[in-house]
């Protein structure tokens, strides 16, 4: 089947010893990235700005994924503002999702640095379709994604890593259904209706 079916200012005490400092400067990049948490959300938030929390765009991007902006190149181009990669590889299979779930609290993310962090992703997935043999496999686990987003070219960008699409239910079941009705070929056409039908069947 073809697949039609990403200033707060810090005062720092200069009598600090030197064992202290790395504590210190990892507790600047805490107090930077809080003070950006507690900054409204704009629609600069979407292209990236780095007064925004790295948030904005995790959630952006798994929530465009969700609604399967992977499955093709026109709706890949959509996800390009939140990204550091250029082409989707070859996927042969999908993630088919229930929710998902990013953290606002920082002190459940990894901070490396003021401009770098690694925001772990919870995704409770419900299984998988592989897109060679159109076939649904069940397998309700609850995954989690570390994203790395990093200051790229003065915007926050996801840069790591790149996991395969992760699909909406509902979402899934509507591709499905699309592509079974521009597919021409008889045989073709019972296979993903049958696809379909599995899906409708799953529970969240």
């Amino acid at each position: 089947m073809t697949s039609a079916m990403r200033g707060a200012n810090i005062v720092l005490n200069l009598c600090t010893t030197r064992e202290d400092r790395p504590f210190l400067r990892r507790s600047s990049a805490l107090i930077v990235l809080l003070v950006l948490l507690c900054s409204p959300v704009s629609a600069l938030a979407q292209s990236g700005s780095l007064d925004q929390s790295p948030t904005a765009i995790v959630k952006r991007y798994v929530g465009l994924d969700k609604k399967g902006a992977r499955m093709d190149a026109m709706s890949f181009e959509t996800l390009v503002p939140y990204i550091d990669w250029t082409e989707e590889p070859l996927w042969g299979r999908v993630v088919v999702i229930q929710d998902v779930t990013v953290p606002e609290d920082y002190r459940k993310w990894e901070v490396v640095n003021k401009l770098e962090v690694v925001i772990p992703t919870t995704f409770t997935v419900l299984g998988s379709v592989y897109l060679e043999t159109a076939a649904f496999v069940p397998d309700a686990i609850t995954e989690e994604v570390r994203f790395r987003v990093k200051a790229v070219r003065s915007k926050w960008r996801i840069v790591e890593p790149v996991i395969p699409p992760h699909i909406g239910l509902k979402r899934m079941i509507d591709l499905v259904r699309e592509a079974e009705v521009k597919e021409t070929d008889t045989e073709k056409r019972g296979i993903l209706a049958a696809l379909g039908e599995t899906l409708r069947k799953v529970k969240p």
